[in-house]
């Protein structure tokens, strides 16, 4: 098993939240997500993701 960390495109999630790249640059200009800067490209930790959603969950809190 590997400890690496695995990551994400900004088109991946993208994809997976149904919005344009584009708002998700602006998430990660705006310190909303963290982000690796790798060329010109950016690649997000799985981790950070899950923490971002986690961050916005507006449902009730005795759904947990």
């Amino acid at each position: 098993m590997s400890n690496e960390p695995e990551f994400l495109t900004v088109e991946e999630i993208a994809n997976r939240l149904r919005v344009h790249e584009d708002t998700v640059l602006r998430w990660i200009r705006m310190k909303r997500l963290k982000a690796y800067k790798i060329g010109r490209d950016y690649r997000i930790e799985k981790v950070d993701y899950e923490e971002f959603l986690r961050e916005r969950y507006t449902g009730n809190p005795d759904d947990n």
